[in-house]
């Protein structure tokens, strides 16, 4: 088989161009991402192509790391389904306008609240989205430059502050691949986020990009002048995102209350970092919480309510679709060997001095094509270790320099977890908000890897 595609060659390069390919022709992710998938199984079994992708489904679909997405994002559109149905969603932005008078400011606010939710990057996406869209709406702000901002501090702000899902996560990370004694690893983290030069980069340039000090660019500007000159914030072929939560509404005789907003969304974070940072367990007490007083307050009535939590789950079925083709894609690039072999073909060109560089384009590049952050961070860590003690590299150059990656990766491709989820939440489609977001992805992306060519000279 291998005589026939040799998949330790470039060929394991083709399902990553076609679903790049595909997407740009059809501004989808779903479709693109299956059929890259599809491509792939062709190329590891051609004769059995379908029982392949069958049974690479099956796998995603029984990974825990899956499942716990998938409850995640489910269960935080219940939460956001009842906040709706309650008024609490409309009575904060309601409280919000009274102190937010342009739209600078009110990109500003999302930016503060993305900073201030910092457990968790979908808890920042799905939260900040939802609640704000009416705030930036009223200063025809399109969604796409609503979920830019977003985005930018979600796993931004997540990987910088050490209190976080992701800390937790690389910090272990690091410590199971002996870059720090046990119990050492979040301490290892802290070290190296000086060294995290995109997400520091992405954060610093939404205020600049607010109060247009960078200029709008490419996409965003066509989308903005839309937003501004014809009123039209929902960017065409996302109406249904809207239309989908637009039954969730609260009528217009209910009498919402900020409390019923604040108080969940301080539960949600509180028992978040209570849980050991476990946002599953942080959402199972809130909407428990919530369940609880919304009846006992008449809020709403039983009924309605566990009837609101049903359609909030299924509201986020075309988010959740997408990620497990995305899974389902990252799957088989694995089985592909598709990080390996990029690795081995610039392994020959790497020196200490070259090394953070090379891991943060060459990380970059990878989790941009496989959607995976998380993921890819598993995969190519022991290798980054590997390489950086045998040619004596400043390890936590190198360990700010893969994380840089991960995050670069999760913020510019269009069907990683983070972009569907912002997207959802803001109201556009994930190939919206990822070419609208590309150019300012790449110019950070861009100065964050100068940065890591000249401090591999110089350290």
């Amino acid at each position: 088989m291998e005589d026939i595609f040799p998949l330790s060659g470039p060929l394991v390069l083709i399902p990553t161009v076609v679903v790049l390919a595909l997407a740009l022709w059809t501004r989808r992710a779903l479709e693109p991402l299956v059929a890259g998938a599809f491509v792939g199984t062709l190329m590891i079994d051609p004769g059995n192509a379908l029982s392949t992708l069958s049974d690479s489904l099956m796998t995603v679909m029984t990974d825990e790391d899956v499942a716990w997405v998938i409850m995640v994002c489910g269960l935080m559109g219940s939460i956001i389904a009842l906040l709706l149905k309650s008024g609490a969603s409309r009575a904060f932005a309601t409280g919000l306008l009274r102190y937010i008078t342009s739209k600078p400011r009110a990109l500003i606010g999302c930016w503060f609240m993305g900073i201030v939710l910092f457990v968790d990057d979908y808890l920042n996406s799905l939260a900040v989205g939802t609640s704000m869209r009416q705030v930036t709406d009223r200063f025809k702000t399109s969604r796409e430059m609503l979920a830019y901002v977003i985005d930018s501090t979600a796993a931004p702000i997540s990987v910088l502050i050490p209190i976080s899902t992701w800390a937790v996560f690389f910090g272990a990370l690091i410590e199971k691949n002996g870059l720090a004694p046990d119990g050492q690893g979040v301490m290892t983290y802290i070290q190296a986020i000086p060294f995290m030069f995109y997400p520091w980069l992405a954060v610093a340039l939404v205020p600049l990009v607010a109060y247009r000090k960078i200029p709008l660019l490419g996409p965003m500007k066509r989308a903005e002048l839309r937003a501004e000159n014809e009123g039209k914030c929902v960017p065409p072929g996302a109406e249904h995102i809207d239309d989908e939560i637009a039954h969730l509404q609260a009528a217009d005789t209910t009498k919402g209350s900020i409390w019923a907003f604040l108080i969940p969304m301080a539960s949600l974070a509180f028992f978040t970092w209570w849980f050991d940072l476990d946002f599953l367990m942080g959402i199972f007490v809130t909407l428990g919480g919530m369940i609880v007083g919304f009846i006992a307050l008449k809020k709403l009535s039983p009924r309605e309510t566990f009837d609101n939590i049903l359609e909030g789950f299924k509201s986020m079925l075309d988010a959740l679709a997408v990620l497990v083709a995305a899974f389902l894609f990252n799957e088989v690039n694995t089985a592909l060997g598709l990080n390996e072999y990029i690795i081995n073909a610039v392994q020959p060109l790497i020196s200490a001095e070259f090394l953070p560089f090379i891991i943060f384009a060459l990380m970059g590049f990878v989790s941009f094509a496989t959607g995976s952050n998380w993921g890819v961070f598993v995969i190519i860590l022991p290798i980054v270790t590997t390489l950086g003690h045998n040619l004596g590299a400043d390890m936590t150059l190198v360990i700010g320099a893969t994380l840089s990656a991960s995050t670069f990766g999760s913020h510019a491709c269009f069907y990683s977890d983070a972009t569907v989820l912002t997207a959802q939440a803001s109201g556009c489609t994930p190939f919206q908000h990822a070419l609208t977001q590309l150019p300012y992805a790449a110019m950070a992306g861009c100065v964050a890897a100068l940065l890591y060519l000249i401090l591999g000279f110089t350290l």
